[in-house]
């Protein structure tokens, strides 16, 4: 919970002041904190631990999360490209997507990425071809290829991933390119703070990863959820790495361990502020308009359509009432929270949204033709701009008319 803009009103309208309304706020140093926590929760010692950049694109805070130690975790080219851009090395980042064209898996290719873990038989046989024919690695070793693990007992029913049964035909296809299935990939699935979900599944993962012959890395993870509603149910990071270390060191071979944390790495560190711009009552229920909107947020089903508002106004009233705070279009569904308890509002006064680090900048849009926000980083007591306030003129950036 990015706590710091809570208990420092006077900054938020600083920063507002500045950068204006809406904002999105990063706080570097939960940031490097919660890194550490999570990198601190393993004692085995071959763990790599890959940012899940899906949640978060802003390079400023990739190249922090590069300077953490951490690798990248990639699910799309353009993942990929963002994290050339801050400074990862090809060989940090890691791939596990869908359905690339032949386009697009030699553009992997072409920028050095060489761990790719393949959603399907067709996606594997692409790779080889791309990454096979005339193969200039000279090292097959080099290319690391997994499978994504489609088990529905274990990954539930999804699109994604390749069932323990096509294994024989996939290490035949790879042999015949001379190359080898070194890794298995498990997704549990977005946003799980259960832990025992993933400790549970662990040996019957370990199982089937042994029935490929040259198995030598388990890509474990993501879907590493955060707790939006503070005080329930949060992921016990130390519990999964006392799991998985117990686990690994029972093999009579080492392996290495890929963790790819998104979600529960950043969505705690940033803040969206916006102010009030209108208020009307509803019989006892108070009206908020902001100068924002959903289309700034993530979709409702990625945050469970929960996250917390706090008031960062001083001077009001103890008294709360329900409150319904609503974005500035028409959209019949632009709430951004529902009965919120919050004291009585007025034009002007500033709301933080929390946790809105993960899934938040990254699946906003231009959905009602509203621009988006920037983005600052805090550290150390100042602030910098790391992504500028979009204006009307990117609506029409790349249209083409008379």
């Amino acid at each position: 919970m990015a706590e710091f803009l809570i208990h420092n009103p006077t900054l938020a309208q600083d920063l507002l002041e500045t950068y204006g309304s809406p904002l999105y706020v990063y706080e570097g140093d939960r940031l490097r904190c919660t890194l550490h926590y999570i990198t601190q929760a393993f004692e085995y010692p071959k763990t790599h631990f890959h940012f899940a950049s899906v949640t978060n694109g802003n390079v400023a805070l990739l190249q922090m999360i590069r300077a953490a130690g951490w690798g990248l975790h990639a699910n799309t080219p353009g993942d990929v490209f963002l994290g050339l851009k801050a400074g990862f090395h090809p060989a940090q980042i890691v791939y596990s997507g869908s359905n690339l064209n032949a386009a697009e898996m030699q553009q992997l290719r072409d920028w050095g990425v060489t761990t790719l873990n393949l959603d399907s038989l067709a996606q594997l046989e692409l790779c080889c071809e791309v990454y096979g024919a005339g193969i200039a690695l000279s090292e097959p070793e080099r290319l690391r290829l997994g499978l994504r693990l489609n088990v529905p007992e274990l990954t539930g029913e999804s699109r994604i991933g390749v069932r323990p049964e096509e294994f024989p035909a996939a290490i035949a296809l790879t042999r015949q390119w001379g190359l080898q299935l070194t890794g298995v990939h498990f997704y549990r699935g977005t946003g799980t703070n259960a832990t025992q979900a993933f400790t549970q599944v662990i040996d019957r993962v370990i199982d089937i990863a042994q029935t490929l012959p040259d198995w030598r890395y388990l890509d474990f993870g993501g879907g590493f959820g955060y707790p939006y509603r503070h005080g329930g149910a949060a992921f016990n990071w130390p519990a999964f790495g006392a799991a998985m270390t117990q686990a690994l060191q029972k093999l009579n071979r080492p392996i290495e361990l890929v963790i790819e944390p998104g979600r529960a790495a950043i969505a705690g560190c940033a803040t969206l502020l916006t102010r009030v711009v209108s208020v009307k009552w509803q019989g006892d229920r108070q009206i908020v308009g902001t100068d924002t909107t959903v289309a700034n947020l993530s979709v409702p089903s990625v945050h469970r359509g929960y996250r917390e508002i706090c008031s960062l106004s001083p001077a009001h009233a103890p008294t709360l009432y329900s409150t319904d705070v609503c974005g500035n279009t028409t959209y019949s569904r632009d709430y951004l929270g529902r009965q919120c308890p919050l004291p009585k509002l007025e034009t002007g006064d500033i709301l933080a949204i929390l946790d809105v680090g993960a899934y938040g900048y990254a699946m906003s849009s231009h959905f009602l033709h509203r621009p988006r926000p920037a983005e600052v980083l805090l550290e150390g007591g100042s602030h910098r701009l790391i992504r500028q306030r979009e204006d009307y003129q990117v609506l029409i950036s790349n249209q083409v008319f008379a």
